[in-house]
C-alpha cells in the first residue's frame, strides 16, 4: 500500500446507529463516536467521522488507514432494493439441464435480478477432465439476447473449483459482445464446492456490484468532505479486511461483516479468545461464538434472503431483539417485537417524549441504564417490566442454540441495546461488559487483519497429499495479499483436509485460509 501504518479509522454502519472509532499503532482507542444512521448512508458517516476526528485536533492528519463495516448488501437483498439486473450464465449443459439456474429462488427476487438464464455446453469431471468442449458461439448468442439490458454477469461451471479454463473463456466471450463495462462474475472465486449454492452466491454478488460502488463513494465522499484521505478497506464476513478495489469486486463478501466485526471487537475488549458474545443494536440481536480469536464459521451453507449459499458466514442465531424494538399490549397480551423504531428511537421512545413503548424504556424502567425523562414511564411499568422478562427469555434461548456443549461459558455483552443482556443467563458462568462495549462493531473493523480463502479439490497426483496442501496454502495467501495482506507476514491459519472415497482416482477437498496484517 506504500504508506506508514499511522491512525486508524473504523466505522460500522448500523440499522440504527454509525459508530467510529480512532485507533493508534499499538492499537489503543483515542476516540469514539455514535451518530443516528441516515437514509442517504453519506451523511451519517460523515456525522460519524467527523464527530470523532473532532477529538483529534491536528493528529487528524495522521490517519492513515479507514475500515468500514456496513450492512447495506444484506440489507439490498433484503429488501429487494438497488440490485443491478444479472445475466446468467451456466456452463453444464447436457449435465445439469434437470434442475434449471435460480431454482428454488423467491419469486420476486428472481424477478428483480434476473434479465435471462442459459444453460451452455461445457463443464469438467471432479478430477479435472473436460465433459464437452465449451461452446462460444451460444455464449455469444445470449449475450446478445440481453445487450442493453443486463447490467452485471454471473458464470458458474460444472467444477470450476477444479478448472476455471472455461469460465475464463466465458468472460471474454461476454466481454466481447457486451463491452469491459459491464461486472463479470466467475463463481470459482466466489463460492466453494457444490454448483447451486456457488450459482447462487455468484449471481447475489453480481446483482451487488452497484450497491459497493455507492458505498464505497459514498464512504469516500465522507471521509474527504472530513478532509481525509486514508487508504480505505471494507469489513468482510470473517472477521477480517479487503481493500476497496477487492470489495467492488466481491461484495458479497461483506454480507456478515456486522457480526463479525462485533465478535472481533469483542476479543479485543476482553482479551478472551474463546467465549459466546451477543451484539444487541437497535433492531436485532446477534448471538455468535468466539473461537481461537474469531467467529466460528457455520459448517454448512447459509440463506440470505432465501436463497441458499455456500460460502462461509459467522455461524449466529439472529433474534429481532434490539434496543428499538417495539413492546406491544393488546387485550391484555403484552408482545416483544418484531418491529421496531430503528434509528427513530430517540424521536418515538417514551423517555425521549415519543408515544411508542420499546425495550429501552423497559431497561430505563428497570433501572439498567439512565436515559431521556424516566418520569414519562409512570404507570407503564406493568407492561414494561414482562416485556423485558420476554426478552430475556428470547435472549436465554438464542444462547442455549449456539452453544455446543452443557458446560458453562463465559459471554461478552456487547453493542448500545446490550444493557437488555441479563446478568446471569442460564448456561454461562459470568457476563462481561467491557469498557466501550457500545463501540465493539467499529473497534473490530479497525482491528482486523487481512484473510484470503481456498476451498476446492485437489487431484493427488505424482506428488501427493504433501504437494496439494502445499499448492492450497499459496492459492490462499495469495488470495490474502490480493485482499490487501503483507506479503511478508501472511500466515495459514486454517487448514482443513477431507478425503474422498469411493472414487477411481484418489482426490481430497482442501480449505485453506491465510491471514496476515496489513501491507503497510
Amino acid at each position: 500500500m506504500g504508506s506508514r501504518l499511522g491512525l486508524r479509522l473504523g466505522i460500522d454502519v448500523g440499522g440504527t446507529n454509525t459508530d467510529a472509532v480512532v485507533l493508534d499503532p499499538g492499537d489503543r482507542l483515542l476516540a469514539k463516536a455514535k451518530v443516528p444512521t441516515t437514509p442517504d448512508v453519506s451523511s451519517g458517516i460523515a456525522s460519524a467521522v467527523a464527530a470523532v476526528v473532532a477529538d483529534l485536533g491536528p493528529d487528524m492528519g495522521l490517519i492513515t488507514h479507514a475500515m468500514l463495516g456496513t450492512t447495506h448488501a444484506t440489507n439490498a437483498v433484503l429488501e429487494r432494493r438497488h440490485l443491478r439486473r444479472v445475466a446468467v450464465i451456466r456452463i453444464g449443459a447436457p449435465a445439469t439441464f434437470s434442475v434449471r439456474p435460480l431454482f428454488g429462488w423467491p419469486e420476486d427476487l428472481r424477478e428483480t435480478i434476473s434479465v435471462g438464464e442459459v444453460i451452455v455446453r461445457g463443464g469438467f469431471e471432479f478430477d479435472g477432465r473436460e465433459i464437452v468442449p465449451l461452446d462460444e458461439d451460444e455464449i455469444a448468442g445470449f449475450a446478445a439476447s440481453v445487450a442493453g439490458r443486463a447490467e452485471s454477469v454471473a458464470i458458474s461451471c460444472v467444477f470450476a473449483a477444479v478448472s476455471a479454463e472455461h469460465e475464463l473463456a466465458a468472460r471474454d466471450a461476454i466481454r466481447k459482445q457486451l463491452g469491459g463495462e459491464v461486472p463479470v462474475s466467475l463463481s470459482h472465486e466466489i463460492g466453494s464446492i457444490g454448483l447451486l449454492e456457488r450459482e447462487n452466491a455468484t449471481v447475489l454478488n453480481a446483482a451487488l456490484t452497484g450497491v459497493a460502488n455507492d458505498i464505497a463513494r459514498a464512504f469516500q465522499d465522507a471521509l474527504g468532505v472530513c478532509g481525509l484521505d486514508p487508504v480505505a478497506f471494507f469489513a468482510q464476513n470473517d472477521g477480517t479486511l479487503m481493500d476497496l478495489e477487492y470489495a467492488l469486486r466481491y461484495p458479497v463478501l461483506t454480507i456478515g461483516s456486522g457480526p463479525a466485526n462485533s465478535i472481533r471487537g469483542a476479543a479485543y475488549l476482553t482479551g478472551s479468545t474463546d467465549a459466546i458474545v451477543v451484539d444487541v443494536g437497535g433492531t436485532s440481536a446477534d448471538v455468535g461464538v468466539l473461537a481461537n480469536g474469531f467467529p466460528r464459521e457455520s459448517s454448512s451453507g447459509v440463506e440470505i434472503g432465501g436463497i441458499r449459499t455456500n460460502f462461509r458466514m459467522p455461524d449466529l442465531v439472529t433474534i429481532a431483539l434490539g434496543g428499538g424494538t417495539i413492546v406491544h399490549a393488546e387485550d391484555g397480551e403484552i408482545r416483544v417485537g418484531p418491529g421496531s423504531v430503528g434509528y427513530r428511537l430517540t424521536d418515538e421512545a417514551l423517555v425521549f417524549g415519543g408515544s411508542t413503548p420499546t425495550l429501552t424504556d423497559a431497561a430505563v424502567a428497570a433501572g439498567r441504564v439512565d436515559l431521556g425523562d424516566r418520569a414519562a414511564l409512570e404507570g407503564r411499568t406493568d407492561v414494561l417490566g414482562p416485556a423485558l422478562e420476554q426478552a430475556e427469555a428470547m435472549l436465554a434461548d438464542a444462547v442455549d442454540r449456539v452453544k455446543t456443549s452443557r458446560e458453562p461459558r463465559p459471554l461478552i455483552a456487547v453493542g448500545g441495546g446490550s444493557v437488555l443482556v441479563p446478568e446471569q443467563i442460564p448456561g454461562v458462568s459470568e457476563v462481561r461488559r467491557p469498557e466501550h462495549f457500545d463501540v465493539a462493531n467499529a473497534i473490530g473493523a479497525a482491528i482486523a487483519s487481512v484473510s484470503g480463502e481456498v476451498d476446492r479439490i485437489f487431484n493427488l497426483g505424482s506428488g501427493g497429499r504433501k504437494a496439494a496442501v502445499e499448492e492450497a496454502s499459496e492459492e490462499a495467501r495469495g488470495r490474502a495479499v490480493a485482499a490487501g495482506a503483507s506479503p511478508s507476514r501472511v500466515e495459514i491459519v486454517e487448514l482443513e483436509e477431507i478425503p474422498l472415497a469411493y472414487l477411481t482416482n484418489p482426490a481430497v477437498r482442501i480449505r485453506a485460509k491465510a491471514a496476515g496484517p496489513l501491507d503497510v
